[in-house]
């Protein structure tokens, strides 16, 4: 029940998939079973309710590359694993109240499309890292400081880091509600990049609500 994506991707060599949805999950499998590189597959249980259709066909997904899940031009989100289908409940919320997310979803965590992700900073100006480690020395600090490394200029505003407290990973369900993060976190976030007041962010959670 551990997220330790961040500590697997110290190693060198070692390429580490994190999938969002059960098509994603079978490509990426099969890649990482073909791939000449160890591989090691984590899956989120929070994901395992979900369904998604997946072909019985052959396939496989790219290691290393992005998926581009919804196009935006306020707010770039790079999530990861479980944090995927949160950041798009996200930006359906927000859509309504103008406020555009471009929501990427990761796949890998190592190597992982820096340029790509690069490219939509420079379009949005502005990035949340959604993870689902935690938040001291876990992966989004990784792509928060890569960032601003390389495409400070770009940025109209501090990056933004959502991931699990400093805490272990509780296994009851009246925990789980308070630890994970999820949409209402990245709606809260996203808000205040954009410089909206507290009358808006009431409007979104309420709207929020009605999705759920």
């Amino acid at each position: 029940s551990q997220s330790l994506q961040a500590m697997f991707a110290q190693v060198p060599g070692l390429t580490v998939v994190m999938p969002s949805n059960a098509y994603d999950a079978k490509g990426l499998l099969i890649a990482a079973i073909e791939s000449e590189s160890p591989v090691i597959f984590l899956e989120h249980r929070m994901l395992h309710e979900t369904k998604a259709m997946v072909p019985e066909d052959y396939y496989t997904l790219p290691l290393g590359r992005l998926h581009l899940a919804r196009d935006g031009r306020d707010v770039t989100v790079v999530a990861l694993s479980a944090m995927v289908p949160e950041a798009l409940h996200a930006a359906d919320t927000l859509e309504k109240s103008g406020i555009s997310l471009e929501v990427i979803d990761l796949r890998t965590v190592r190597p992982y499309d820096e340029e790509a992700i690069f490219r939509s900073v420079q379009k949005t100006g502005r990035l949340i890292a959604a993870d689902t480690g935690s938040r001291t020395c876990g992966f989004a600090s990784e792509l928060v400081a890569n960032v601003a490394e390389n495409q400070f200029h770009a940025l109209k505003a501090p990056p933004v880091r959502i991931a699990n407290p400093d805490t272990p990973t509780p296994v009851s369900v009246a925990l789980e509600s308070h630890y994970y993060p999820g949409a209402q976190q990245i709606i809260a976030a996203a808000q205040t990049l954009m410089g909206v007041r507290d009358a808006t962010e009431s409007v979104a959670q309420s709207a929020l609500a009605e999705n759920f």
